[in-house]
């Protein structure tokens, strides 16, 4: 999901500038509009166009779960926000949020809304910027922030324990790789060079591993330029509305890590509509702030045509099942969730559930995919090794 410099101005005619993610300039322009803005311009902020960015560098999300920890303690206290505000900027070592931090005092100095000088910044999640507007209306910030913390605690810790789970299989892949490049681009061809001087008859699949061997040590750096070139092609293109459906698609239909995918994306949405919801969010605008943050491009879109079904009446379990993507566990839970009157709890109960399987799914592919990687270096080195010590041995014997 690309991001997005975007020019509007409310129904008061205040123009105003915000950062906005998704998958094509046509797509967050029409989901801008229905919020109800008046859009001047959409702007990609890419390796061509980096719009305006406060601060050093980018904020570590380390660093902005503690300020808003902090935050909510002094909130706690009974400090108003602008001084708690400045005595979080004293206190601040991350430079980058501090810059960040000293412009949304100066702005809630200005007389702006918290939320407005948070969003402003075009640096934080829609959903942070929405949970704070929901504080502001209903005068409870305290729990309002508290439970967005909450929601970003857990958050961290799912995908901490994902990257983790991958360490291992992204070691074994990256060094399979390099001992593959190693082999084709450098070992083969000196075994080439001594051949040659030996002049002898060799067999075949040696001749052919030689011939791979001495074309990739001649197109090797031809090789990285097209792959790079090929990369970022690919990133430009996934920010179209064709590449982006395309590349969802295509993810999508791989076995065991496509479903693991969707199963991710729906317990995310899960959990950011209950955060939301529990915030005080009505269910329109929380599912339209959650499908935004999704990155599958199907997610997006069934998200929105569902949050148009229920802006009419219709039922969230409902309108999602119209869009057939969701799975029916999940849309069954959420049906239960509204009979009941406990929507934002069963939405969690989705989450969570979702969270468990996706680990468990997870550590099923990659003790599928460890074996499979070992094996092929296996038969890979193996077959190299053989193409080109066979003549030798041939040679040997001939010698005796």
């Amino acid at each position: 999901m690309a991001e997005f410099l975007v020019k509007l101005a409310d129904e008061r005619g205040h123009v105003s500038e915000q950062l906005e993610h998704g998958f094509s300039e046509t797509e967050v322009r029409e989901r801008v509009s229905q919020q109800g803005y008046l859009v001047y311009s959409v702007k990609p902020r890419g390796i061509f166009s980096p719009g305006r960015r406060i601060g050093r560098g980018r904020i570590r999300h380390s660093s902005f779960l503690v300020f808003n920890q902090q935050f909510l303690t002094l909130i706690h206290a009974g400090l108003p926000i602008l001084t708690g505000l400045e005595l979080l900027i004293k206190r601040q070592k991350d430079e980058s949020l501090k810059a960040v931090l000293e412009n949304v005092r100066d702005r809630v100095k200005g007389g702006e809304l918290l939320s407005d000088a948070f969003a402003a910044q075009n640096m934080f999640p829609k959903m942070y910027t929405t949970t704070l507007m929901a504080g502001e209306k209903s005068g409870n910030m305290e729990e309002v922030l508290g439970r967005y913390i909450a929601f970003q605690r857990i958050a961290m810790t799912f995908r901490k324990k994902l990257l983790v789970s991958l360490v291992y299989p992204t070691l074994l892949v990256t060094v399979v790789l390099i001992m593959v490049v190693f082999l084709v681009t450098y070992v083969v061809p000196e075994f080439a060079k001594l051949f040659e001087n030996l002049g002898a008859k060799l067999p075949t699949i040696t001749v052919f591993m030689l011939a791979v061997g001495t074309a990739a040590q001649k197109y090797v750096l031809f090789f990285a330029a097209g792959l790079a070139a090929f990369i970022f092609l690919l990133w430009r293109w996934k920010n179209t509305d064709q590449g982006a459906e395309t590349i969802d698609r295509v993810l999508m239909a791989f076995p065991l890590l496509g479903d693991i995918r969707m199963k991710y994306q729906v317990a995310s949405l899960s959990r950011m509509l209950s955060t939301l919801l529990q915030g005080g969010i009505p269910l329109v605008p929380a599912m339209e702030t959650a499908g935004a943050s999704m990155t599958s491009r199907s997610i997006l879109n069934g998200v929105s045509a569902a949050a148009s079904r229920v802006r009419e009446g219709q039922g969230l379990a409902k309108s999602l099942e119209e869009q057939r993507i969701f799975p029916d566990l999940a849309v069954e839970m959420m049906e239960v969730g509204e009979s009941t009157g406990a929507l934002p709890a069963m939405l969690n109960s989705v989450a969570e559930f979702y969270e468990e399987d996706v680990q468990t799914a997870l550590g099923a592919a990659m003790a599928l995919i460890e074996p499979i990687l070992l094996i092929f270096m296996a038969i890979f080195v193996g077959g190299v090794l053989i193409s080109l010590y066979l003549p030798i041995f041939t040679l040997g014997a001939g010698v005796h």
